[in-house]
């Protein structure tokens, strides 16, 4: 298994020093946010979702491109996946990033998947779901390029077992499936194994990180209430070397892509622990 970074957790790096940076740790590849900086965030703090860095804006130009891909491969480094925050149904710009992501040389792109919030019926957005995933297995078959459906709290696909049902209709070829365990703890959890299992040639990339649980006000009723936030990789609720091990079980080559939202390093540090921790993890399978 080879070991990536998604450049949302790296946001006050350069895409020059963020490549640097994951060299040095012992990385073997980059996953690069697509989202573009909005005018009213330009002046703050470098953050996750708004002034990170270490995104590539959808309406970069040619040249404004090549600063990317020179970064990754001036340092030996693979571009994994052009990764955007797509609509689902929105084909335009899912081709748009489908042709970005061709021209870096990236292998996989994640699509959109509909949220849901209990305002309308399961049924009728996966219905959406999959005839936007139609459109997108042929723009797939176009450009080369694998789309993904990330399992993810509060959409339709907080599960393996859901992300399943949405992708089991499409050629594994084309669509797949991105596994993170870290936000079916928010949302969706299910035996890890077993999900892997389910997947098979479906299981088309890893992100790594963790979620614990605490306690926050009472309820209406007077009952416990509890929420869900972001701990360190080696220290929430997900065993990070069980999850390893269940994927070497399943003959699971590909990468493994930190996304630590913990705050608890500095973007540098967080690459070096990363490397180290999920390489020592490796070693003992």
């Amino acid at each position: 298994m080879k070991l990536s970074v998604f450049t949302v957790v790296t946001p006050d790096l350069t895409p020059e020093e963020l490549a640097v940076a994951a060299k040095e740790a012992g990385l073997d590849g980059i996953e690069w946010r697509f989202k573009e900086i909005p005018e009213e965030f330009k002046d703050e703090k470098p953050s996750f979702w708004r002034r990170n860095l270490c995104s590539i804006d959808p309406k970069a130009s040619d040249e404004e491109l090549a600063r990317f891909d020179r970064a990754a491969k001036d340092n030996g480094l693979e571009t994994v996946s052009v990764t955007p925050y797509l609509t689902a149904g929105d084909l335009e710009a899912t081709e748009h990033v489908l042709r970005v992501a061709k021209k870096l040389g990236a292998s996989t792109i994640r699509v959109g998947v509909p949220g849901y919030n209990r305002t309308k019926n399961y049924n009728e957005l996966f219905d959406l779901a999959v005839k936007y995933l139609h459109g997108v297995e042929e723009l797939a078959k176009q450009y080369g390029v694998k789309c993904l459906v990330e399992t993810h709290h509060v959409t339709i696909a907080p599960s393996v077992g859901l992300a399943h049902r949405l992708v089991s209709g499409f050629s594994p070829d084309h669509i797949g499936v991105l596994f993170d365990p870290g936000n079916m703890i928010h949302e969706g959890y299910e035996n890890f194994r077993m999900g892997l299992e389910l997947l098979g040639p479906y299981l088309a990339h890893v992100h790594i990180k963790n979620t614990g649980w605490k306690r926050t006000e009472l309820r209406e009723d007077g009952s416990q209430g509890w929420t869900s936030y972001w701990e360190p990789v080696s220290q929430g609720i997900v065993d990070w070397k069980q999850v390893l091990g269940d994927l070497k079980a399943v003959g699971y080559e590909g990468y493994l892509g930190v996304e630590d939202f913990s705050l608890k390093y500095d973007s540098k540090t967080l690459l070096k622990e990363y490397a180290q921790q999920v390489r020592g993890w490796l070693a003992e399978l």
